[in-house]
């Protein structure tokens, strides 16, 4: 039996005396570790996958608000490339402005004068130019017009929408969603101001009410809603101060006076007759008794 026991591990003893023996149980252990790596590796890459799906899904869903909220935080740019070189060819009419200057942002044609609802602008050396679009939108018209020299129509977010005229060569098409600074057309020429030459006649409305587009450059978007806001404000707190102080004051003060003087007159006329003692034909009837009384005692002083 004993003999029996230690076969075994006299074998065992004999393999690794073997000059192969250690080398081969490294290789073994390394190839187990492997194995292991790479199937730990495996999972690793499988559960990432899932987690990259499940955000590209999630960006999915919210991927047009993201765009929206980013548009209107967009800064308001000159619809040039280089508006340094750029020159205001004519003003926008402002109604606050002086005489001056609301002269020179009129436009004549035809005889007739208008008003400028926008700012042309042209480049230092008089030579065409690549027109930007301003705001990131969507094309909502395109429009061929002689008088007007052809116009592009972008619509923003909360009733914006620029306006770009005097144009050529125009590289958008109605429904087409443009970037802010993509080239949108050329600078042209208009018959209803052809004293600016090549320019680009550049609107900002808000609500379709036309705003000076340079109160506005390398400011938010949202500040457009903001100021037409605080506009809005102004313009109806006068109006309900006015309106009650004229249904107020002068009625109540008018009337007041009216009922008062009126009956003071007349009841002055009549005491100073009462009192002067006269009657409407100027009779005085306290004489009048006097003179009874009198003859009187003189016809019983006679009798006695």
């Amino acid at each position: 039996m004993r003999e029996e026991e230690k076969k075994p591990t006299s074998t065992i003893r004999r393999i690794l005396k073997q000059r192969w023996a250690l080398s081969a149980i490294y290789i073994a252990s390394a190839a187990i570790i492997l194995a292991a790596a790479f199937l730990l590796q495996n999972s690793f890459d499988d559960s990432a996958k899932d987690g990259k799906e499940e955000s590209a899904e999630t960006g999915k869903n919210y991927g047009e608000p993201s765009v929206e909220v980013n548009s209107n935080l967009e800064t308001i740019k000159m619809p040039v490339a280089d508006a340094d070189k750029s020159v205001i060819k004519k003003q926008f009419y402002d109604v606050n402005a002086d005489e001056k200057a609301q002269e020179e942002a009129l436009v004549f044609y035809n005889n007739r004068y208008e008003q400028n609802k926008g700012i042309d602008i042209a480049m230092e050396d008089g030579k065409s130019f690549d027109v930007k679009a301003s705001l990131s939108g969507n094309v909502t018209k395109v429009q061929d017009d002689a008088l007007l020299g052809n116009l592009v129509e972008v619509e923003h977010e909360d009733g914006v929408v620029t306006r770009y005229q005097s144009v050529k060569d125009i590289k958008v098409a109605v429904g087409d969603k443009v970037k802010q600074g993509q080239a949108i057309a050329t600078a042209g020429k208009s018959q209803i101001n052809e004293e600016a030459g090549v320019h680009v006649h550049f609107e900002i409305r808000k609500d379709n009410i036309a705003l000076n587009p340079l109160d506005f450059v390398d400011k938010q978007a949202s500040a457009i809603q903001s100021a037409t806001e605080a506009e809005a404000d102004k313009e109806e707190t006068p109006a309900v101060e006015g309106s009650e102080a004229d249904k107020e004051t002068p009625a109540v003060e008018g009337s007041e006076a009216d009922k008062e003087e009126t009956p003071a007159v007349d009841e002055t006329d009549k005491s100073t007759d009462l009192e002067s003692g006269t009657d409407e034909e100027g009779s005085v009837p306290g004489e009048d008794t006097t003179e009874e009384s009198d003859s009187l005692k003189d016809s019983l002083n006679q009798s006695n």
